[in-house]
């Protein structure tokens, strides 16, 4: 235990010093939520992926492929396209249009793309943006309460309090440029962690075949890339319900804020390669990990969520147990809490920028100076962290078997639902209106209970809604809901154009 504690406050530590180094850079209000718009392509594309993937790549997925087996890699082939058309196609269009508006939020952006006359289009966005962001916060809270308590064998309250504080600590001095460093050095440990134990874990199996053989025996369906269902509807929801995770990469506010951040359209063609490899590596070992854990752990006949926990999610902790001594295992709770702390900093930032940024500045005080700004961010930081942390241990008290896959995918597709298709069309739609993406926001703001509480509920058809889960089909009707209210209400003002990219 001392050896964990020591590696985990030397960890701590360099994440104070970040927080205290990059606070010597706020001066304005730009700063503490863009970064100033200086930021290299190393430090947006680590913390982009690193944001993005958050704790569910280590405890979610790596669950996911020791219970499904080999068809939670079409979580690897979505996410991969998802990666790619966002930063290969979607993130150039983007940053030369959120620089010419000088935009420092999505909000920012879409006001601006829009000419909007009124603030409508920025309430509605920094109302989604700021629920949707506290639920989300609030499963990153509540997963770093079960890591404390399955890592250290800390009370989960106790645990997810005493990760909340150190997040809240260096983004509440540091602001955004703190994120950034601080997730380029989280997804270093992710990016080497995950990689390093599949392979390690590997030379332990004689050889493919003998591994591909236990699985089979273990459960035919698990060596099945479709997932073994006779019910070809059944698989088809199954495999789209794990690819189209991918679209939550075109276009989501805590990932976009980082093109925002980047300091030139140059820094994003380099930044692309960096995000795909990292990309392919993670979600690939993070599969890996499941399988082999499923095989090593688990018997024919035998429950693997009585080995290997709830939905798999200890399978990464048996595995660094089983093959690391504890000087090793004390660098991979360290990974571990990396994964979730890389989003929860990012996401409190997005959702004090929603408060601040759009709806104190922009509509209730456009007097005040930046140095005022700043100071306010950083109170209504500490007040939304505060709330969702309230939240994750409310949701704890009262759910007690809730998963770490569910609770973050509900928060993950709230926000792709409503951002997504709105940024996607704004992009690539020169004649997409204002009152076309307000209702792609609200159609897709309110799929997402939606089709999580009611459609998979439904005798009929609420199993194949239940496997797709409900990013997809919110997303499609906040696309048609767009295409559809901007026919009936057509731009009327000379709209911006589409910028050149070469």
């Amino acid at each position: 235990m001392i050896t964990k504690l020591v590696v985990l406050g030397v960890y701590f530590a360099i994440l104070f010093i970040i927080g205290i180094v990059a606070s010597r850079s706020i001066k304005s209000l730009s700063d503490f939520y863009v970064g100033g718009k200086r930021i290299g392509y190393w430090a947006v594309a680590f913390s982009a992926r690193a944001t993005g993937e958050s704790g569910w790549l280590l405890l979610g997925l790596t669950g996911m492929g020791a219970m499904v087996g080999f068809s939670a890699y079409w979580v690897v082939v979505g996410e991969l396209l998802g990666v790619g058309i966002s930063w290969f196609v979607m993130a150039k269009r983007f940053k030369v249009l959120s620089d010419k508006y000088q935009s420092i939020t999505i909000p920012d952006f879409l006001e601006s793309h829009f000419q909007a006359k009124t603030h409508l289009l920025r309430k509605v966005a920094a109302a989604a943006l700021s629920i949707f962001v506290i639920i989300y916060v609030s499963a990153q809270i509540d997963v770093t309460g079960k890591a404390f308590e399955s890592l250290l064998n800390l009370n989960y309250f106790a645990g997810a309090i005493i990760g909340f504080i150190i997040v809240l600590a260096y983004i509440y001095t540091g602001g955004f440029i703190a994120v950034v460093w601080s997730d380029f050095f989280q997804g270093l440990l992710m990016f080497f962690g995950l990689i390093a134990l599949p392979i390690v874990a590997y030379f332990s199996i004689d050889s493919m075949e003998v591994f591909i053989e236990g699985l089979n025996q273990i459960d035919p369906n698990l060596t099945s890339i479709f997932g073994g269902s006779d019910d070809p509807w059944l698989t088809i929801s199954t495999v789209l319900g794990f690819a189209m995770i991918g679209l939550g990469f075109l276009g989501s506010p805590q990932i976009y804020v980082r093109f925002l951040s980047i300091k030139n359209v140059s820094e994003l063609d380099r930044g692309k390669w960096v995000a795909i490899l990292f990309t392919l590596l993670t979600d690939f070992a993070a599969v890996s990990i499941g399988l082999i854990g499923r095989y090593l752990f688990t018997e024919v006949g035998q429950d693997p969520e009585s080995i290997l926990g709830n939905n798999g999610e200890d399978v990464l902790l048996h595995l660094i147990e089983h093959y690391f001594p504890l000087i090793i295992i004390a660098i991979y709770i360290a990974v571990i809490l990396s994964a979730i702390m890389s989003t929860i900093d990012s996401l409190l930032i997005v959702a004090s920028s929603a408060i601040v940024r759009d709806v104190y500045q922009k509509i209730l005080h456009p007097e005040l100076d930046e140095k005022k700004m700043s100071k306010v961010s950083r109170l209504v930081t500490l007040g939304m962290a505060l709330f969702a942390l309230a939240i994750a241990l409310i949701v704890a008290v009262s759910t007690p078997e809730r998963t770490v896959f569910w609770f973050v995918i509900f928060g993950w597709s709230g926000i792709a639902a409503t951002f997504c298709p709105v940024i996607i069309l704004a992009l690539f739609w020169p004649a997409y209106s204002e009152k076309g993406a307000i209702a792609s926001m609200t159609v897709g703001f309110l799929s997402v209970p939606f089709f999580k509480f009611v459609i998979q509920n439904m005798e009929t058809v609420g199993i194949y809604f239940e496997k797709m889960d409900v990013l997809t089909p919110s997303f499609i009707l906040a696309m048609l809901a767009g295409w559809l209210f901007t026919k009936l209400y057509p731009r009327q003002s000379n709209f911006n154009s589409t910028p050149e990219v070469q």
